[in-house]
């Protein structure tokens, strides 16, 4: 199996040649086409690393609102998907493969033993799951103490700064990333369109002032 993409994590160099083998033995390719459930919460795959695609990661209420929490592109590692790895932290998180996706994944029982015997790996799995919830947090953050146009206004140029100034989104697929109602997310859009930060189409929105958007988002 082509292991290369592991070449580029940061604790690599650090492994010894016993734990390199381990590692390459031991990776497994899967393939999700897109809308396809990754990671149900409570799941502990193991280590997973984005070759090709994008996963979305999202909480889910008891009534199936969802909030995008973050996104994992190519070349990326998520650990939330080995929580149980991580003994002090229990946290449930929903992945799925926004679209065609190829991942790497390590067990989590191959992930752990090479976290108790090697202190860089220890290091590199709490590095990013403190990035990761700093991410949470910043969510968080805005649906406690934003209002939606902020909100909202900061989820287009982030999406903007992804995709290009067009969007290929509906206004329920924006709902769902921003853990809100359509109809809140269709009334706030059409006040964009009014002011001239957007321009609305069928299964679309284009940006069309991010300046206006970054001010009124207070970046």
């Amino acid at each position: 199996m082509d292991a290369s993409p592991f070449f580029q994590l940061p604790y690599w160099d650090a492994l010894t040649g016993e734990e390199r083998t381990l590692v390459e033995d031991n990776l497994r390719t899967l393939r999700f086409p897109k809308g396809a459930l990754v990671l149900a919460g409570g799941d502990c795959l193991g280590l997973l690393l984005v070759t090709r695609g994008c996963l979305r990661a999202y909480l889910l209420s008891e009534e199936g609102r969802e909030v995008t929490i973050f996104r994992v592109g190519p070349g990326e590692c998520c650990v939330l998907s080995a929580t149980c790895v991580m003994s002090q932290i229990h946290f449930e998180t929903h992945m799925e493969a926004e679209e065609d996706t190829e991942l790497l994944l390590l067990s989590s029982g191959v992930f752990r033993r090479l976290t108790e015997e090697n202190v860089s790996i220890r290091c590199f799995l709490y590095e990013m799951a403190a990035e990761r919830f700093s991410e949470v947090l910043w969510i968080m953050q805005q649906i406690l103490f934003m209002g939606f146009d902020r909100r909202l206004a900061l989820f287009l140029l982030e999406a903007s700064r992804r995709e290009g100034p067009r969007l290929r989104m509906t206004h329920e697929q924006m709902a769902r990333d921003l853990g809100s109602a359509r109809e809140v997310v269709t009334r706030m859009l059409r006040r964009f369109s009014q002011e001239g930060l957007v321009e609305l189409g069928r299964g679309s929105v284009i940006v069309k002032d991010p300046e206006g958007l970054r001010r009124l988002a207070g970046e």
